[in-house]
């Protein structure tokens, strides 16, 4: 149930991505190559507000801060749901896909506390 809401919440926003795009006639410009550009750039000014801060918690943001936060979070999913879009990429299937490819190279019983990458664990045979 849970998976199909999420892919509803997905549609319905892609929905209001594409007709806030064709109310401009902007898809002219949303080629994959412009939108992967985009979202780069909407990451680093979303990272541009945790730069100097200790650890980015929510009290050391405060309230204007974090507003602006969640504002460069919505231009990031934005371009991110209509580059999905453009290539007609199922993100809901993508995700759970690379959970099960994330799970077989983190097993938890191995890398529960651990913040190293894969390669790094003593028995990493590759993948």
């Amino acid at each position: 149930m849970a998976e199909q809401t999420a892919s509803g919440d997905f549609a319905a926003l892609r929905e209001t991505i594409r007709t806030f795009v064709d109310e401009r006639d902007w898809d002219q410009f949303h080629t994959p190559k412009n939108l992967s550009s985009a979202l780069c750039v909407e990451a680093a000014e979303l990272l541009e507000h945790f730069q100097w801060l200790q650890t980015g918690s929510r009290e050391e943001l405060g309230a204007a801060k974090l507003e602006q936060v969640r504002h460069e979070m919505a231009d990031v999913l934005v371009y991110l749901v209509r580059l999905a879009d453009k290539l007609d990429i199922d993100l809901n299937a993508a995700v759970a896909e690379k959970m099960v490819l994330n799970r077989a190279k983190y097993p938890a019983d191995k890398v529960r506390g651990d913040a190293r990458k894969y390669d790094e664990y003593k028995d990493y045979k590759g993948g």
